[in-house]
């Protein structure tokens, strides 16, 4: 059931665009299949960044009602879901959107994974129209004439380190290439807090009987799973076909490249809490304010000015008035 509801879709999708994509190479194949998946997944990313950026944005409102409640886990509790009522945002979503992208994740290293050893697997779960194509039908009478390869290079379907195999360079620079971007994709959506404790920290003085602050330890966590998350990648993609390694690459080329353009959208997205903003934003609001207040002075001083004036006329006027009263009284 579970190969019929994920994996033979993938699978399908695979053998369209190997039928599809002149020269019919495997390596070209993946490249374009984790194009279109972090495409289909961009909506879903700036979703997660939303709600990171309302997640630090609440962070001092979170503090406040720590400090009011004093230790009271069922207040806090209350209050924290009034807040998240009056904010409209749903913890729970977070949890959903990660789930779904570990289920898309698994699917794809699942089908990438059987082409790779085995490429008869793009024919055997091939659907009526994709399996009727000219280049499918060529690979099912043929199987050798699959190019496992990338840009006739690479073999993909040899693993960056095998007790059979041994040790492959190309491979193993697809990994650690995964790993890498992989690292800058994590440590790009960290808030920079210069004053943020170690985890390490935390717990020494959890140590000592000082309640930890939640809040500060997922912080810490997440800064953690910056250098985490690269070396599990590397461990577990080392001893897989060196295609996993490459679809690796590529999603975390794009995701970078794709959570790059929505922090451009969004500055204050890598700041610690919503009052710290871009510096050039203060800069243009402070210079915007100095020229309304010198604007309010001036509008005040030119009334002042076009007062005296008009005082002086009509002191002048009056003056005049009444010396040619005076006149006509002596005559």
């Amino acid at each position: 059931m579970l190969e019929t509801l994920f994996i033979q879709p993938v699978l399908n999708i695979l053998g369209l665009l190997y039928a599809i994509i002149p020269g019919q190479n495997f390596g070209v194949v993946i490249i374009v299949f984790t194009i279109l998946t972090r495409w289909v997944m961009f909506p879903l990313l700036r979703k997660q960044l939303k709600h990171t950026r309302a997640m630090r944005e609440m962070a001092p409102e979170i503090k406040k009602i720590k400090k009011k409640a004093k230790g009271n886990r069922q207040q806090e509790s209350m209050m924290m879901m009034e807040l998240y009522k009056e904010k409209e945002l749903k913890p729970m979503a977070f949890f959903g959107m990660m789930v779904l992208q570990i289920v898309i994740f698994l699917t794809l290293f699942a089908a990438l994974n059987r082409v790779a050893n085995d490429p008869r697997n793009i024919y055997e779960l091939a659907s009526g129209p994709i399996s009727d194509l000219s280049a499918i039908q060529e690979l099912k009478q043929s199987p050798g004439v699959f190019d496992n390869t990338l840009f006739g290079t690479v073999d993909l379907t040899r693993a960056a380190s095998s007790q059979t195999t041994g040790f492959y360079l190309p491979a193993f620079l697809l990994v650690l290439g995964s790993a890498v971007t992989q690292f800058f994709q994590i440590r790009q959506t960290m808030p920079r807090d210069k004053d943020a404790r170690k985890l390490r920290d935390i717990l020494n003085d959890a140590k000592t009987g000082k309640e930890p602050d939640n809040s500060e330890v997922n912080a810490a966590m997440g800064r953690n799973m910056g250098y985490i998350m690269p070396v599990i990648i590397f461990v577990v993609t080392i001893g897989f076909p060196a295609a996993i390694a490459l679809y690796w690459f590529t999603s975390g080329l794009i995701a970078y490249l794709q959570q790059r353009y929505l922090l451009k959208q969004d500055v204050t997205l890598m700041q610690s809490t919503a009052k710290v903003v871009n510096k050039t934003r203060l800069d243009n609001t402070a210079k915007a304010r100095a020229s309304k207040a010198k604007t309010a002075q001036t509008i005040p001083s030119t009334h002042a000015k076009k007062s005296k004036t008009t005082n002086k006329k009509k002191g002048s006027t009056k003056k005049s008035t009444s010396g040619k009263a005076g006149n006509k009284r002596s005559s």
